[in-house]
């Protein structure tokens, strides 16, 4: 076979071909355009929005906490969710026990220290699981 310069070239960039494998060619980056001048209208609608993000309160952050409670006083928690359910506002166990915060913070001291009175002390931690 007589090999030529013009056949030896096709035969280089047959295989160039073959074992070349093709890039996805780069995106091109978008020109950025001139900043154009904002109108009075739409500068107006920013501070607005700003000035509704300033007015929104924002969350209070939630803390988790567990604590030992008699049986009896347990009952009267769940007591007191059915009461609240039967005058057209159900509520749940924080609820009724944050509740219950606010009506002590709102009491003299007088009431709040005679109110302490009436709870006994119990041991804290958890209750030993009773044999089955």
């Amino acid at each position: 076979m007589p090999t030529t310069p013009q056949a030896a070239a096709r035969k280089t960039a047959a295989s160039v071909k073959t074992t070349k494998t093709v890039a996805s060619p780069a995106p091109a980056k978008p020109v950025a355009a001139a900043p154009k001048a904002p109108r009075a209208k739409a500068s107006a609608e920013p501070q607005t929005i700003k000035a509704d993000k300033a007015a929104k309160p924002k969350k209070p952050k939630l803390v988790r906490d567990s604590f030992t409670i008699p049986k009896s006083e347990y009952n009267v928690l769940d007591e007191l969710k059915q009461r609240a359910a039967q005058l057209a506002r159900p509520a749940k166990k924080s609820e009724v026990l944050r509740a219950g915060i606010k009506a002590l913070a709102a009491l003299p001291d007088a009431a709040f220290l005679a109110a302490l009175a009436t709870v006994p002390t119990i041991k804290t931690g958890r209750p030993k699981l009773a044999k089955a």
